[in-house]
């Protein structure tokens, strides 16, 4: 089972290593140019929303996923796997969608449906190509190539709209209900295992906007501040976790975890880490050990914030801590506590389970094929 995941965990950091600096371009364009960004606590008079709406929206719905999908394609059948991965997950872009108990609902990206109907595509492909190889006549190779990947690409795509999108979104559906339930038992820490891992599946603002902050906006009325509003949003386990990588990983993961830690700290960009969970999934233990001990700690001393921060930064923390002494050092104490476990969790986690050293110019997919065999695909 080890070894399995080993396997999966490295096969999902082929899929979004190399992707890395597209996720912190993203990550940049987003801390600068939202509404509530950085430049737009300047005196510059621009329409911010037109500029997240025109760019930060598209790059988090079709690039990063697109990249995602693609180079899992590729990994298994070069750059025609690639090119029918990218066309079969906007079949999965279309069909995703889903409603929550409360009544929220949303169209999360789809990085998780990229990751599935990436590699699938690209077996699809191989088997394609092999079947074809001796039966195409003389001369129409390139004929037959264009009109199979063309057709394989309108199947994948409704396989897509019609399966993979609706199981997705059904996952989003149970880790919003399943956080939704925790919170009526009363059982507040343990609210984070399905948040971490809804988290790093890109399921962070159905969890929030969905759950956390109408919760949230009910406590404020009652006791002017809630702790609802830092359960998803607390920047220290990831913190944690990518000091973690920087002090024990190795590879790209090590070498682009400094920038990563300015986006996500800094800038309150969390989608920057998810890829470091993905890539090696026992470092879901990291982020549990920082959110828990994170939750103890803002029980213990009721902190709460007045509002939700967005974006989830240090610096949106600030303006909406409130005055009183201990609740005030509660909600740093706690991010604090939350950072240090995560670190010492992840640094253990990274010695026992290494992440393979990726180079992110590697086009020859055999290595990764070969570290694929054995695993289930199905």
């Amino acid at each position: 089972m080890l070894q399995r995941v080993q396997r999966v965990g490295g096969f999902l950091s082929s899929m979004v290593i190399p992707n890395i600096g597209a996720f912190i371009a993203w990550g940049l364009i987003t801390a600068l140019f939202i509404p509530r960004g950085w430049l737009a606590k300047t005196s510059l008079d621009w329409d911010w929303g037109a500029i997240t709406d025109n760019t930060v929206a598209p790059m988090i719905k079709f690039l990063l996923p697109i990249l995602v999908a693609y180079t899992g394609g590729k990994l298994i059948h070069g750059h025609r796997g690639g090119v029918l991965a990218a066309v079969a997950l906007l079949g999965v872009i279309g069909g995703s969608s889903f409603e929550l108990a409360s009544g929220a609902t949303g169209d999360p990206p789809q990085f998780l449906g990229a990751m599935l109907i990436g590699p699938l595509a690209g077996l699809v492909m191989r088997e394609i190509d092999k079947w074809l190889e001796d039966r195409r006549p003389a001369g129409f190779e390139m004929l037959f190539n264009n009109f199979s990947q063309g057709i394989a690409g309108v199947l994948m795509a409704m396989l897509g709209y019609i399966v993979i999108g609706p199981i997705v979104s059904t996952l989003a559906e149970m880790f919003g209900n399943m956080v939704e339930g925790i919170s009526d038992a009363g059982l507040l820490p343990l609210m984070d295992l399905p948040i971490e891992v809804g988290k790093v599946l890109f399921l962070n603002n159905a969890i929030n906007h969905g759950v956390l902050t109408p919760l949230g906006a009910i406590d404020v009325t009652e006791t002017g501040r809630s702790i609802y509003f830092m359960l998803e949003s607390n920047p220290g386990p990831g913190l944690g976790l990518l000091l973690a990588y920087w002090f024990a990983g190795q590879g790209l993961a090590k070498l682009s975890a400094p920038g990563a830690i300015i986006i996500h700290f800094f800038g309150g960009i969390h989608e920057v880490y998810f890829p470091y969970v993905l890539m090696n999934p026992v470092m879901i233990g990291a982020m549990w050990a920082g959110g828990i001990l994170a939750d103890i700690v803002f029980v213990i001393f009721d902190a709460g914030l007045t509002g939700p921060p967005s974006p989830g930064s240090i610096f949106a923390y600030l303006p909406l801590t409130p005055s009183s002494g201990a609740a005030a050092a509660g909600v740093y104490l706690g991010m604090a506590v939350s950072a240090a476990a995560a670190f010492f969790v992840g640094s253990i986690l990274l010695r026992l389970f290494p992440v393979a050293e990726i180079d992110d110019t590697e086009d020859d997919d055999t290595s990764v094929a070969d570290a694929m065999e054995g695993v289930p695909m199905g």
